[in-house]
């Protein structure tokens, strides 16, 4: 799905680095440890990463996949706002940094300046560690500062905010205080979280309130009305397919060379982002894989107008039947001229 980058690859030869010589064993324990603390259904008022042990872990289990569903993220953001490049960047919660990995390879032209903002000592550590091996200027640039992160945290002003995989780990009150904190710092508010069912419910929870902070949606929605899902019936996510290393799969104790990470997310942006920089958000988007059959493709979307809806597109429907075949979960639909 995703195609490689400079950044991508320089993250895998930082992370197999890392993990040289660290005992397997010692490593998958620690990983077994961590998928129990973020599968839990109850907050966390301490870092759920406590030593290096456990960031050298986490860096092994998550990192890849955070920055692969950070990276979706903001690229449908840059897509709406073709025109606007963020000069600062805040990654709130940001660990060992791979969103602000993320941010690098989407804007690796005119990457912004990152200051990365956690709780967690070892996590910034490591963070500065795989940043000063990346070989890119903009990661080895990034300010590491350790902050609690909840209602007491005061952000500076920034073009870009980031609050990847961090809602689920905080009351529901220190949640609405960070977001409406992202929302008062930001110009552009980008927030992910798992692919599930509760992690759709933050997400629409930190939409509504963005909007009501008069944020536009940018992505994934053709919309900033109200999302067209029936609470309970289903969610919103999307797909980012991740590349492994050997030694990721056997930390991981799988086989297969990849996996598919899913992930919601909410790219909002309070107009104009900057000046001759619209917003186009796409017209409607793919929000399952495409049924493709015997001379027809089926596509399930969310539109603008019509809230969900199927289209079949047939050979009879030209260009636009080649790009059905080719279109992918989370594709803006119809694809550009």
């Amino acid at each position: 799905m995703n195609a490689s980058s400079s950044a991508s690859d320089a993250l895998r030869a930082a992370l197999a680095g890392l993990l040289d010589g660290l005992p397997t064993t010692r490593a998958a324990q620690a990983v077994d440890r961590l998928i129990a603390s973020y599968r839990g259904t109850t907050p966390t008022d301490a870092p759920v990463l406590r030593d290096r042990s456990d960031v050298v872990a986490y860096a092994a289990y998550r990192m890849p996949a955070t920055f692969e569903a950070v990276r979706e993220a903001l690229g449908a953001l840059r897509d709406a706002a073709p025109d606007w490049v963020p000069a600062t960047h805040t990654d709130v919660g940001g660990g060992t940094g791979a969103a602000t990995w993320a941010v690098a390879d989407v804007w690796e032209d005119e990457a912004p300046r990152t200051a990365v903002l956690d709780w967690a000592e070892p996590a910034l550590a490591l963070g500065r560690e795989l940043a000063a091996a990346s070989g890119i200027p903009e990661l080895r640039a990034a300010d590491w500062r350790r902050a609690r992160i909840g209602a007491a945290l005061t952000l500076d002003p920034a073009d870009l905010v980031t609050v990847s995989y961090v809602l689920k780990e905080l009351t529901p009150a220190d949640r609405t205080a960070l977001v409406a904190e992202a929302a008062r710092a930001a110009r552009a508010v980008v927030v992910v979280e798992p692919g599930t069912p509760d992690g759709y419910e933050r997400i629409i929870a930190a939409r509504d309130q963005l909007i009501g902070a008069g944020f536009t949606v940018a992505a994934p929605c053709p919309h900033s009305a109200a999302c067209p899902i029936v609470p309970g019936s289903d969610w919103c996510h999307f797909a980012a397919r991740v590349s492994r290393s050997s030694l990721h799969r056997r930390v991981k104790g799988g086989s297969l060379a990849y996996e598919d990470e899913k992930y919601a997310y909410i790219a909002a942006v309070r107009l104009p982002v900057a000046p001759e920089a619209p917003v186009t958000p796409a017209p409607a988007r793919v929000v399952r894989r495409p049924q493709i059959r015997k001379g027809q493709v089926l596509l399930e979307l969310c539109t603008a107008d019509e809230g969900l809806a199927r289209r079949t597109v047939t050979k009879r429907h030209g260009d636009h039947y080649k790009a059905a075949r080719d279109a992918d979960w989370g594709d803006p639909w119809p694809p550009a001229p």
